[in-house]
């Protein structure tokens, strides 16, 4: 499904089109180590605070770098309901017609999911875990409830937190019977019966997308909400509302003991904390830049968005494989001859990389080349 970004009455929603490039700028920049490699080059507490948070948590915890990912999955969700929209308004399409594009675009998300990680420490390895291969199977939950009402989407979105929960901690399977574990719980178990190789770096389970169903299903309803008639205050109002809640429940699972925070395995209060988190960021975009019309200096994000699958697998499979090292190389030795000591010539290799991804992004902007799946 091709996204738009244009609501009901025609204006462009500029915030999604920030945040998409947001995120996806993020993910340039963290993606080349540039806030390790400039603790390393500058150690002090600030930049040692950036370094761990643009790492993910080790097991249990909430790190910045953790919420990229859950914001991904929401913001496909609000893309997916103003597309559909589009779709209904503008040409017409039965449900059939827009399901089966649906389809399509989960298929070719899947493929290249699988296909930018099939090689690892020179092996083949199969993973499901990746973004863009949760995004497939989201993608399908959200789009199946997508003619449902408010109070049927939320029930399944909790129904995605639900399955999961219940099966880590009723399903007692030898080895893999402790719920909140490391390698011992039901996602670790699927993972070995789909021979998905798993280590200390990669523990993502295959299972998540059904729990981060809910995340693309909270994007759809809020996609929905501001496509609605509602005013503007209602709007911001609800999406921030609804944020606080579900943010304060994951917080609270996990203080209590009920439900610890995991990234990896993608637990209910997981979820719902970055959940709660990404709907606020959106709710003060949307104020921002779509009601208060504070949208200038939008366009160094929203090359970026318009670009996002392209630029992911571009850094997926050129940057992190070949070019991040290549610069490190280069930038840092040629830096180092004039005098600059060698950790600081890798930190500012980080951002030679970042401009030609970017500059990439424009160019391909500048001639109207827009990748879509």
């Amino acid at each position: 499904m091709t996204t738009s970004t244009v609501n009901s009455t025609g204006e462009r929603l500029l915030s999604l089109d920030f945040l998409r490039g947001a995120i996806m700028v993020t993910l340039m920049i963290g993606e080349t180590g540039f806030f390790m490699k400039w603790y390393h080059a500058t150690p002090n507490s600030f930049t040692q605070l950036l370094a761990t948070q643009f790492e993910h948590s080790i097991w249990r915890g909430l790190h910045f770098w953790d919420v990229i990912l859950p914001a991904f999955m929401l913001i496909a969700g609000t893309a997916m309901a103003l597309s559909y929209h589009k779709q209904q308004q503008q040409l017409h399409y039965t449900w059939t017609q827009s399901f089966s594009k649906v389809l399509k675009r989960s298929f070719w998300l899947l493929f290249w999911g699988v296909l930018i990680y099939a090689v690892r420490d020179q092996h083949l390895n199969f993973q499901l875990s990746n973004v863009l291969t949760q995004l497939a199977f989201t993608t399908v939950i959200a789009f199946l409830v997508i003619r449902k009402p408010v109070w049927w989407q939320l029930t399944a979105s909790f129904f995605c937190l639900l399955i999961p929960e219940l099966l880590a901690r009723f399903t007692h399977l030898p080895d893999f019977d402790q719920p909140f574990v490391q390698n011992h719980n039901f996602g670790a178990f699927i993972n070995q019966s789909l021979y998905i190789k798993l280590d200390d770096a990669h523990k993502t389970t295959f299972t998540n997308f059904i729990s981060s169903g809910a995340h693309t299903i909270w994007g759809l309803m809020a996609g929905q909400l501001l496509l609605s008639s509602k005013s503007a205050k209602v709007k911001f109002a609800s999406l921030v509302g609804f944020g606080i809640l579900i943010l304060v429940a994951g917080f609270v699972l996990d203080g209590t003991g009920v439900t610890p925070m995991l990234k990896w395995i993608s637990t209910s209060s997981f979820v719902l904390a970055t959940g709660g988190i990404t709907l606020i960021i959106l709710a003060l975009s949307y104020e921002w830049i779509d009601v208060r019309k504070h949208q200038n200096n939008l366009k160094f994000f929203t090359i970026v968005g318009m670009n996002s699958i392209f630029i992911y697998l571009f850094f997926i499979f050129i940057g992190d494989k070949w070019l991040n090292g290549y610069m490190d190389v280069l930038c840092g030795g040629l830096l180092n001859l004039a005098g600059v000591p060698i950790e600081v010539g890798t930190t500012i290799s980080c951002l030679v990389v970042f401009a030609i991804e970017w500059y990439l992004c424009y160019f391909l902007y500048t001639k109207k080349l827009f990748f879509k799946l």
